[in-house]
């Protein structure tokens, strides 16, 4: 059999492969994984509430950037006026004035956006939210810890990855239930006659733990978060506790259908 030897050139070229693949093999490890979301916007919002509609609409766009994590928290406060919220929760009213009282104010309102946990803006000035992402997200720790979320057989799991909460706080990790479209038909009240699609409606809030800054994994069954209508969750990290809320450290989102 006679022996194969290589030219200088297939030598070189051979050289160049391998040396290609070894670049491609380093752009690989150091190419930036998916962005993770820079925002979480909350909506408080109401059906009786003829100001909403706009910030309702927003809210629908929003969802639809991967950036963003946008929740509507539809409010009961305003029932009274004539037409209660079908899809109202006294929670989210309480979360609301708990996010007035951290931040010092009296402002409650609707349609009132709160983002990152620390910024109000209304709801319907779109340039108001994103002058307000870009603010938040100059802090050090708003949305700087990794949270991910997979669906396994009848199980949601969640997974913070380690980090650094701010000095002397510690964070509590909650899984909102959300519909991401209901339309509903308005028959009294100031949008009486009006057909409005909410988006990315909260329809179930659950404290799966707390995180102090070491990793940590939880696995909770969708019969604990699903009802009728539920396609999606979302999980967050959230510095401060339920009734004295701080900035948003992280989130994740995921479809359940």
């Amino acid at each position: 059999m006679t022996a194969m030897i290589a030219s200088p050139l297939s030598r070189w070229s051979g050289a160049l492969w391998t040396g290609a693949l070894s670049v491609c093999a380093i752009i690989a490890i150091i190419r930036p994984a998916q962005a993770e979301p820079r925002a979480v916007v909350e909506l408080f919002t109401s059906q009786g509430c003829s100001s909403c509609p706009p910030a309702d609409k927003i809210i629908g766009e929003l969802a639809n950037d991967p950036s963003i994590i946008a929740l509507s928290m539809p409010i009961d406060y305003w029932d009274y006026l004539g037409w209660k919220d079908t899809l109202a929760d006294s929670r989210f009213s309480a979360r609301q004035r708990a996010y007035s009282r951290m931040r010092g104010d009296r402002e409650v309102y609707t349609p009132q956006v709160v983002v990152n946990g620390s910024a109000h803006v209304i709801g319907s000035d779109r340039a108001g939210i994103e002058s307000a992402i870009g603010k938040t997200v100059k802090s050090e720790s708003v949305m700087s810890v990794p949270v991910t979320m997979s669906v396994a057989g009848r199980q949601l799991n969640v997974s913070v990855a380690a980090g650094k909460p701010p000095a002397g706080s510690h964070g509590e990790v909650w899984i909102c239930s959300i519909t991401k479209a209901v339309p509903i038909s308005i028959a009294r009240g100031e949008n009486r006659g009006q057909q409005i699609t909410y988006h990315n409606v909260v329809r179930n809030l659950l404290k799966v733990g707390d995180w102090t800054g070491s990793a940590e994994n939880w696995t909770v069954p969708l019969e604990n978060l699903t009802r009728e209508g539920v396609d999606g969750a979302v999980v967050y990290v959230q510095d401060g506790t339920r009734e004295k809320p701080g900035p948003m450290l992280g989130a994740a989102y995921t479809s359940l259908h």
